[in-house]
């Protein structure tokens, strides 16, 4: 969908839910997913281990907790530990062992919380004209430094948002420009793109020669998203483009394309990567040809097989003909109808609600004649669902990992099923003995042979 030689096409794999790490004679493994290689593909691949300061994938483990900088929280690495650089070495160095060449490897360094509230990091602090700031950016150049010293050819590149606010004279000093290249990283759908290209100005003052920018096509909308907003990606990538064109043209590298599949080690899937597939050709076309005109949706459209792309909201129409686009068809008839259809039965149906309340099912309370209203209705939605649920499960197969698919349908599916099916459960201990083997018109009747009421139009106020 792109061109190999477009500076606005790379993409970033991270290895957040994979990683095995042998230190000090110790086997760390950490595996949630299988790894792949790029070695066939027509994109450029970066790779993503997060290897400096924030790596919670590795500080959860117990064998590695001594490591973390508060020991509570598995967010950052002490970076005051001989321990600390050897394991962020050794994690680089089985990277780039199976992806030789590459000609960058994205070390993170975002968000580093806690970084200074270690006890060690606070007797250092108080020494003269010690800060944060530089200790930041004294393990952000030993790390650097190891990845310039064992393999050459490979630039890295680390996340900016813990350099934008340091001094300019601070980080020339620093030696960090001669060694990484920054990615500028924005997100939202009306970012501030003056405030951007000043932020590239001021790297350039400090002597970054090259620079990246950072947007997004699934994930940064929300945590536990299954549909990603094409618009709100569209308009991110639309403004990273507004942003380099304020700047000389060598200045930007190119921008990478970053699909989120978690915000954080420990936080629920979000978009899937074939739910995001549409929105990942509509940022790419855009950016390679400068905007989202009529002829490029139509290109997306048909590379896509979808006859009608929409980008402004959801749709529960035809999927498309690409790898992936059955698990979209189903993921969003799930994200769109499951829950609101449970919940239009249970908090909304007058049988449920008037005679099956909560109260009711506590103390196994129902008029035998709401049972006719409410079982077969619980049970065709339960079965309509659960029979879409088994194709998605298996589509889901075809491309997942077992905990990856049972993890989804764990957050997604099972807590609406799980109220339909309470529901029924409820209902067959409330009924009573004497009708629990009636079948037939039979059951429309009470023990004295009279048929019994039709419950009261929904308008009426009768006791």
């Amino acid at each position: 969908m792109g061109s190999r030689s477009s500076p606005w096409c790379r993409h970033s794999d991270t290895w957040r839910d994979c990683f095995h790490v042998c230190i000090s004679g110790k086997q760390i493994e950490h595996k949630a997913g299988s790894m792949f290689s790029s070695n066939k593909s027509t994109c450029e691949i970066c790779r993503l281990p997060s290897p400096v300061l924030s790596r919670q994938f590795v500080l959860k483990h117990e064998a590695l907790a001594h490591l973390r900088e508060v020991a509570l929280f598995p967010n950052t690495l002490n970076p005051h530990k001989a321990e600390s650089l050897a394991l962020v070495g050794a994690m680089i160095d089985q990277v780039m062992e199976l992806h030789p060449g590459a000609r960058w490897l994205h070390i993170g360094c975002d968000e580093v919380y806690y970084l200074g509230e270690g006890e060690a990091s606070r007797q250092w602090l108080q020494q003269e004209q010690n800060t944060k700031a530089k200790l930041c950016l004294s393990h952000m150049r030993a790390v650097a430094s190891h990845v310039l010293s064992q393999h050459p050819s490979t630039m890295p590149l680390v996340w900016d948002d813990m350099l934008r606010d340091i001094p300019e004279d601070q980080l020339s000093a620093s030696g960090v420009p001669q060694l990484v290249e920054p990615v500028l990283w924005d997100y939202g759908a009306d970012l501030d793109v003056h405030s951007k290209a000043l932020v590239m100005e001021k790297y350039g003052k400090c002597g970054f020669p090259r620079l990246w920018a950072a947007s997004a096509f699934k994930g940064a909308t929300g945590p536990s998203q299954a549909l990603p907003p094409i618009e709100h990606h569209l308009r991110n990538n639309m403004q990273w483009l507004q942003v380099a064109a304020r700047r000389p043209a060598d200045t930007l590298q190119g921008i990478i394309l970053t699909g989120w599949q978690r915000y954080d080690h420990f936080s629920v899937l979000c978009e899937l990567l074939p739910v995001g597939i549409p929105s990942l050709a509509v940022c790419l076309q855009s950016l390679l040809h400068g905007g989202f005109a009529e002829d490029i949706r139509a290109r997306v459209e048909k590379l896509l097989g979808i006859s009608s792309l929409e980008i402004t909201g959801f749709t529960s129409d035809g999927a498309g003909s690409f790898p992936g686009s059955d698990i979209l068809a189903l993921v969003t008839q799930v994200d769109l109808h499951l829950r609101s259809s449970v919940d239009e039965m249970l908090q909304r149906d007058r049988y449920v609600t008037g005679w099956f309340s909560p109260y009711h099912r506590r103390r196994k309370l129902i008029h035998p004649v709401m049972i006719q209203h409410i079982q077969p209705q619980a049970l065709s939605l339960l079965a309509r669902w659960s029979a879409l649920v088994q194709e998605l499960e298996a589509a889901l197969r075809r491309v997942f990992h077992e905990d990856a698919v049972e993890e989804w349908l764990q957050e997604n599916v099972e807590p609406s099923l799980g109220l339909l099916q309470a529901l029924l459960q409820d209902l067959e201990a409330a009924i009573p003995p004497p009708l629990l083997a009636s079948t037939g018109p039979d059951a429309d009747q009470d023990p004295r042979g009279r048929d019994l009421p039709t419950p009261p139009p929904a308008t009426s106020t009768s006791c």
